[in-house]
């Protein structure tokens, strides 16, 4: 790429679906800003695709190619953009690019958790650099705050919502009394859902952004596999409207927090207060939590999916490439995965939360106490019970619990002690309760 930030820099766009498009028509219609801005030509020199006939409308202004060899070692291009997806294909590509001596901008959140070390390791091998704001959070500029903003501060948690699927899913449960069924439909004609939603309502998408984001925070390499994770695809509608009553709204949260020398992660629906910002947060938009022992806490919201705010975050990338900002900082800083050793991770069995418990019970003396002996042979305290008044005796009813703070192992062996009550119809629905960190948290 030239030194010269009058010379334009050159770009090659592997793929042109959505994220692609909004690249493109970003460069192309902020043209004049961008120059006025940073003093360069930004041009866009090929596009590549599979078949060239199914984006004939982009023709008339961009070179379509299929002929991804020659489009990335073009010696008048600087920057490949990856916006193709997938892993093995796409690490193939970032492989060419730095082979070429091309930096790379990246959206590919999968891509960048599984295989974050070897790629960082490879880039700096040959002098180039990364971009990858566009992995998490969207349009959010969270990759941004932690790799620069927040570099002076010892990060002590990071709470989000990270994936706009799941959240636009029990936003409408939640507004509407939709059942997951149908507000899961909803997302699907919305296009916020895939055709196979897994990988979102399964939490696995969230855990992969939260893999990559717990890296950068905490300065430890965070895999995907050391995530606990709970998916949404179990919230029944009754747990939202119970909550509700209770004073909460059902999140899918991604936690990170520092528990001594060890990090405890997981990505579960949780029961937020309702005041909370993080319960306001509603239909796609994410946001997250940042807690630094000198900033406090820091709140990042924003549209964390779409075509114009993913695509927003890959021109920011490319300015800052061009500009020379991320190339320095990437060489420099030892905050990437390829310079940091292993995370030491709190089992989940041994994290701390408060809980809600959904018990179907008959209706029949004893019941409560029942219940009660099985939580507190455990120890673990109530903080209340609630029951829902029948006009049928003996028909079974639901009885929601909340407890005071108990380990994971220790609730799971007190729902497993609930549901073999002969007065209990399991399963007992476990979720947790997440209370925010405490700011400035003692070193």
């Amino acid at each position: 790429m030239p030194e010269d930030t009058q010379s334009p820099v050159g770009i090659t766009l592997v793929g042109a679906g959505v994220v692609g498009r909004g690249v493109l028509a970003i460069l192309d219609e902020q043209t004049a800003l961008l120059k006025q801005r940073t003093g360069i030509d930004f041009v866009v020199r090929h596009v590549v695709v599979r078949d060239a006939a199914r984006h004939s409308d982009l023709s008339t202004r961009h070179a379509l190619t299929s002929d991804l060899d020659a489009a990335i070692t073009d010696p008048a291009v600087g920057i490949v953009v990856e916006v193709m997806g997938g892993i093995d294909a796409a690490a193939a590509v970032l492989h060419a690019a730095f082979a070429a001596g091309k930096h790379v901008v990246t959206a590919n959140k999968a891509l960048i958790a599984d295989r974050a070390a070897e790629l960082f390791r490879a880039a700096k091998g040959r002098g180039v650099a990364i971009g990858f704001e566009a992995s998490c959070g969207g349009g959010i500029p969270i990759i941004d705050a932690l790799t620069r903003g927040l570099l002076g501060n010892r990060i002590d948690a990071l709470v989000g919502i990270v994936n706009g699927t799941c959240n636009f899913i029990l936003t409408q449960m939640s507004d509407n009394g939709w059942t997951y069924e149908k507000a899961l439909a909803e997302a699907q004609r919305e296009g916020f859902a895939e055709a196979d939603p897994t990988l979102d309502v399964s939490g696995r998408d969230a855990a992969q952004k939260l893999s990559i984001l717990a890296s950068l925070a905490f300065n430890a390499a965070v895999r995907e596999d050391d995530i606990a994770v709970v998916g949404i695809d179990t919230v029944q509608a009754d747990d939202i409207r119970f909550a509700r009553e209770l004073g909460y709204t059902i999140k899918l949260l991604a936690i990170a927090e520092r528990t001594g020398d060890a990090l405890a992660l997981r990505v579960h629906p949780s029961l937020v207060h309702d005041g909370d910002l993080m319960a306001d947060v509603g239909g796609s938009f994410n946001a997250i939590s940042v807690y630094g022992h000198a900033i406090g806490h820091q709140f990042f919201y924003g549209r964390g999916a779409g075509q114009r705010p993913t695509a927003s975050a890959v021109v920011a990338d490319i300015i800052g490439i061009a500009t020379g900002v991320i190339p320095h900082a990437f060489g420099r800083l030892n905050i990437y995965p390829d310079s940091l050793g292993p995370a030491r991770v709190l089992p989940f069995e041994q994290t701390h939360s408060r809980y809600y418990l959904r018990v179907t019970v008959r209706d029949e003396p004893g019941v409560f106490a029942d219940i009660t002996r099985s939580l507190g042979d455990n120890g673990i305290s109530l903080s209340g019970v609630h029951q829902k008044e029948i006009d049928v005796a003996g028909a079974s009813v639901p009885v929601v619990v909340t407890t005071h703070k108990a380990t994971e192992a220790a609730m799971r062996r007190a729902v497993a002690a609930i549901d073999a009550l002969p007065t209990v119809l399991p399963k007992t629905v476990c979720l947790r309760i997440v209370e925010q960190p405490t700011e400035y948290a003692e070193a």
